[in-house]
């Protein structure tokens, strides 16, 4: 895949967000709360590690050009505002596949729509662009808000691993989403329908 393709400002876009490679100018005070804001990081896992600019930094150049491993800053349009981050990777390419991740971090943007416009854009990509076949997330059977996310995307709940994390010291249930590109197409057509 050309690497150039995301150093596009506006990589992907919709009249509300764009998404654009994640860079070291990015790593500022804003994003150093979030990945330290305990209602931010609660169902992350880097919320067991205190987390520094230099650590932040050290992940986003991790990523910077890797193909494998996707890293977009997620801006509001009319602020020109970078407000959380999606990733899709890591990619399989052998059997097209790979995992969703994203992070809304600015509390101002929560409950706004914002997870499923990134997760729109993103999946549309992953498909209709670099041909991928499947695409898989994962969350904890508590955060609500991103599994509706994601299921207004199309995509469905294809299961549930008992006890797969500790919070709190109890056990929680991981919630296991994916989608196909041929699903995605069918869901696209339905939307597309409604909106008419």
């Amino acid at each position: 895949m050309d690497k150039d393709l995301f150093n596009d400002k506006k990589f992907l876009e919709n009249e509300c967000i764009y998404l654009r490679n994640v860079c070291l100018k990015d790593v500022n005070d804003s994003y150093y709360q979030w990945l330290n804001d305990p209602q931010v990081n609660q169902f992350l896992e880097t919320r067991f590690v205190v987390q520094s600019k230099a650590k932040i930094a050290e992940f986003v150049t991790s990523k910077d050009g890797n193909a494998n491993e996707i890293l977009l800053a997620i801006c509001d349009k009319e602020h020109d505002l970078h407000i959380g981050n999606i990733k899709l990777g890591p990619i399989n390419w052998y059997h097209r596949r790979a995992d969703i991740s994203l992070l809304i971090g600015n509390k101002e943007y929560w409950g706004k729509g914002i997870a499923t416009q990134a997760i729109q854009l993103i999946s549309q990509f992953a498909f209709q662009t670099i041909n991928l076949n499947k695409l898989m997330a994962g969350a904890y059977k508590g955060n609500v808000g991103s599994i509706k996310a994601f299921q207004k995307c199309g995509y469905k709940i294809e299961g549930e691993v008992e006890d797969y994390v500790l919070v709190n010291n109890q056990g929680v249930a991981l919630i296991k989403l994916g989608i196909t590109a041929k699903q995605f197409s069918e869901h696209q057509k339905v939307a597309s329908n409604h909106e008419r």
